[in-house]
């Protein structure tokens, strides 16, 4: 049998891809990548061979079709027991699934303020209320879970789990729109953006070419 496929779209934008192939890549779990580029006449067709919702990503398993963010991530702590993909500890597993949960439906503010751009970086500003307060949550967020269960080392909750995946595109976004951040909230995000695996993928961002408008904001 072939072995799994990420279908994804552009790295340079794609925070929703990002999160699996972070995961994925980081645990060393082998699979092929699909890229298919957002914004163009062949995204949906092609994507749609392999997810039901026509949106990336999309984990493929053989027969096996898992087009969510989280559910791919849960298809994968099943698949392989043996990486710690969430928290072994049972009250930090339950912290770290309700906040990917949160992220997963939550930050609408943040997100259509601050599209994910890897290749830019802007001059802060006030980007309003919504995105303001979305980052204050976000960063009390990280900062009661490094409390409570982080002490083993520089993640969430101390080695890196599907919690950091699900919150790497924020810390990008953070860090593209330079907003001011205490000196434990940017060292969580330093120690997300240091990562091989998203340093791999960072300079697959930095080799793409394509521009997508409606990601690109003004200053």
């Amino acid at each position: 049998m072939d072995g799994m496929k990420l279908v994804i779209g552009n790295k340079r934008y794609s925070s929703w891809s990002l999160r699996p192939w972070l995961l994925m890549t980081h645990f060393g779990i082998p699979f092929d990548e699909i890229r298919v580029p957002l914004d163009t006449p062949e995204f949906k067709p092609t994507v749609t061979k392999y997810s039901p919702s026509g949106k990336v990503p999309c984990l493929v398993d053989g027969d096996v079709h898992v087009h969510e963010t989280l559910a791919i991530v849960e298809y994968l702590a099943e698949l392989f027991p043996e990486k710690p993909i969430w928290p072994r500890d049972r009250a930090a597993r339950a912290l770290a699934r309700a906040l990917s949960n949160e992220m997963h439906a939550g930050f609408q503010g943040l997100r259509a303020a601050c599209p994910m751009n890897l290749r830019r970086h802007f001059p802060f500003k006030d980007r309003g209320p919504a995105a303001t307060m979305d980052v204050a949550r976000i960063v009390a967020a990280w900062r009661d879970a490094r409390a409570r269960f982080g002490a083993g080392g520089p993640f969430l909750f101390g080695d890196f789990s599907a919690a950091d995946a699900m919150f790497a595109p924020v810390a990008t976004r953070l860090d593209t729109y330079s907003w001011p951040v205490a000196a434990d909230t940017r060292a969580y995000m330093d120690a997300v953006m240091a990562l091989p695996a998203f340093r791999a993928w960072k300079a697959d961002a930095d080799a793409e070419t394509a521009i997508l408008a409606a990601d690109e904001v003004e200053e």
